[in-house]
């Protein structure tokens, strides 16, 4: 036991001292955890090197502070005085923000001062974008208060618009606000606090579409219009300006009606909202313009058309003074100016009655009979004619070795006559003779002169220029040559002829002005609202020269005097028309074929789609010695001339010369006896 225990004892003091030796002389521990040896309990530093140590580590901290503190007093010195003014600008346009003044559009008068177009208050709803609001909730919260009426699409575009537009620019939720809906937002606007009320004004037509052709209407500007201001360096001028005109006198005179654009320079919150004005620069309001037109005799047009299809034309022939323009059917311009819908505008697109045409300058008609005045002059100055010379009409006029008939309208013909009983009677065998006799390039010669085939002049830009058919002109559109066939029929305002109302309008006021021309035109005079509505100008006719030389001004009166039997002499196709007007008045009807009747065929209205039936035109001027009034007149698919056309030109006439201007004159007080040829006797007065 005694040996076992021992031998125990010995090996465990054994491993004791093995553990000791491989302690002492094994490996060294890593520096980092070596404990510097105690002497005598005190642990021995280097003092000098943690001093040095310590010294170098504060110096580069100092330098480092130092350098920092050099940087930011550069930068200050760059942002507070170097970049002073552009910081400044910046801060600025934070808080101030220049706002466009939209100039007041001038106003547009009747030749009475009768307001046509006028600019009236409207209150718009506008929102600014901010980040911080949710914007499509507020549209659909305003959408539910105020009853708008947006649909899902209007409400995402909206939404969109408030993304990408730069800051402070506001959105239009909704235009013209109703009082009710004011008072609603104005009790809820504390929800809404980037949304408020703005107001500006509206162009207004308060006759709605009785002037809508001649006046026409200003809409919102597009991008077409920014182009083309741009390219003519005028953008500058429609800064903050929405509408421009587009059609009519509205887009004829732009440059007199905007004005010149202000400015004002508010400050503005954060939301973008006004909260005081710091400067003012007033802008120039637009001209006043006075029209020639009578709204009262526009009016009265309306109301005798009806639901007839036409147009209906009254100019002053001294000064080409326009007293009314009036298309039917028209419509309301006001759509355009708030903006019209897309279910609207098909509307009117669908008409049947194509209403957005103007056809007293846009419409091309056959002028059919209501030229042979005309037509006469060119015989007479030619030579080819002569007042008194006799001409057998048969039933139908046949050209040279040709079957087919080209007839007359009297189903018998009319016998023998003169110059002065072929314009009585509307005799077309005496026209046809005529131009197959002169031959197209004379005839194209003569109406290029009396202003068919080319712009009347008019102030406003809508107008077609018809055709004036030549040779070079048929040989260019069909690439066929022209043929004898082809002249006659435009000896009767028939065939590839076509022409404006205008056109034909302009071209008989020569005739009644005996061979001096007359622009037709719509303003008057221009003034300026903010100079005591002091004239700015007067329109001025330009002196044209005649049509052409005249070898006899006696002509003109024979072609009058002959026109001057179709309303008085004893077989004048106008006579039952003017029968007892106060007035004596000259005239010409027209019956236009809209498609061809074969050979041996006859016309029958009843068995014809209606827009294949006969346009009916009338054109006549009084009194007849010095005319105060010429009215044209069209008459789509209405037949006769005479029977459907002349009435309506009376009663026109009547309204002016007797109930509205009945202090004029009214003709000679002394009737003057008259032989006329075969047309007969007839008092002229």
């Amino acid at each position: 036991m005694k040996d076992t225990f021992g031998s125990l004892q010995n090996k465990v003091l054994g491993s004791k001292k093995k553990h000791k030796t491989r302690a002492l002389f094994g490996p060294e521990k890593n520096k980092k955890n070596h404990r510097p040896e105690n002497d005598g309990g005190m642990v021995r530093k280097n003092l000098e090197a943690e001093n040095a140590l310590f010294h170098s580590r504060m110096f580069i901290c100092i330098g480092f502070s130092i350098l920092l503190i050099i940087v930011l007093f550069i930068n200050l010195y760059y942002l507070q005085v170097i970049s002073y003014e552009d910081y400044q600008t910046r801060s600025n346009e934070n808080s101030i923000k220049v706002v466009p003044v939209v100039p007041p559009r001038g106003i547009i008068y009747d030749r009475n001062h009768v307001v046509l177009a006028d600019n009236r208050p409207v209150y718009h709803l506008v929102m600014y974008p901010n980040k911080e609001i949710n914007t499509r909730k507020s549209i659909e919260e305003l959408n539910v208060l105020l009853g708008l009426e947006l649909s899902e699409k209007e409400i995402s575009n909206l939404a969109f618009q408030a993304k990408t537009r730069k800051r402070f620019a506001g959105i239009e939720v909704a235009d013209l606000l109703t009082e009710e809906q004011i008072a609603s937002f104005s009790v809820n606007s504390y929800r809404f606090p980037n949304t408020q009320v703005e107001a500006n004004l509206k162009r207004f037509y308060q006759f709605a579409d009785i002037a809508t052709h001649a006046i026409g209407y200003v809409s919102r500007i597009n991008q077409a219009d920014v182009d083309k201001l741009t390219a003519e360096n005028k953008i500058d001028n429609y800064e903050g300006s929405t509408e421009i005109g587009k059609l009519g006198i509205e887009k004829f005179y732009e440059d007199e009606l905007h004005g010149e654009t202000g400015s004002r320079e508010v400050e503005v919150n954060s939301h973008g909202q006004v909260i005081r004005t710091l400067k003012f620069n007033p802008p120039k309001p637009g001209h006043d313009l006075t029209l020639s037109l009578d709204i009262r005799l526009q009016y009265y047009a309306q109301e005798i058309f009806g639901t007839m299809r036409g147009a209906i034309i009254a100019i002053e022939p001294s000064s080409g003074e326009i007293l009314a323009m009036y298309s039917n059917p028209s419509y309301d311009p006001n759509l355009f100016v708030r903006g019209i819908r897309a279910n609207e505008y098909k509307r009117l697109l669908n008409h049947s009655g194509h209403p957005l045409i103007n056809r007293a300058t846009q419409g091309g008609y056959a002028p059919a009979s209501t030229v042979k005045p005309l037509l006469c002059i060119m015989g007479l100055n030619e030579g080819l004619i002569k007042p008194l010379g006799s001409f057998f009409g048969p039933p139908a006029f046949k050209l040279p070795n040709s079957s087919h008939l080209f007839r007359d309208w009297r189903a018998w013909g009319h016998g023998w006559m003169d110059l002065y009983r072929a314009i009585e009677i509307s005799a077309d065998t005496y026209f046809y003779d005529l131009a197959y006799r002169a031959g197209i390039s004379t005839i194209h010669s003569y109406l290029d002169r009396f202003g068919f085939g080319r712009s009347t002049g008019i102030d406003i830009k809508e107008e077609s220029l018809g055709i004036n058919p030549s040779r070079d002109w048929k040989r260019a559109r069909f690439n066929q040559p022209w043929h004898l066939g082809d002249t006659v029929p435009i000896g009767i305002g028939q065939g590839y002829w076509t022409t404006t109302l205008m056109q034909l309008a302009k071209a008989h006021t020569t005739l009644a002005n005996r061979g001096q021309v007359r622009t037709p035109h719509l303003m008057r005079f221009i003034t300026d609202p903010s100079l005591n509505n002091e004239k700015v100008r007067e329109y001025q006719q330009h002196e044209e020269p005649p049509v052409f030389e005249i070898k006899d001004k006696e002509n003109w009166n024979v072609c009058r005097a002959g026109m001057y039997l179709v309303v008085n002499g004893p077989e004048g196709t106008g006579r039952r028309a003017f029968y007892g007007a106060k007035y004596k008045a000259a005239g010409k009807s027209g019956t236009a074929q809209v498609v061809a009747i074969k050979q041996g065929e006859k016309y029958n209205a009843r068995a014809l789609k209606v827009e294949h039936r006969d346009n009916a035109l009338f054109v006549a001027y009084a009194p007849f010695f010095k005319p105060r009034i010429l009215v044209a007149i069209i008459l789509e698919n209405e037949g006769g001339g005479s029977s459907k056309a002349a009435p309506v030109a009376r009663k026109l006439m009547d309204k002016y010369l007797v109930d509205l201007y009945p202090g004029g004159y009214m003709g000679e007080t002394i009737p003057q006896q008259a032989k006329l040829g075969m047309g007969g006797t007839v008092m002229m007065q």
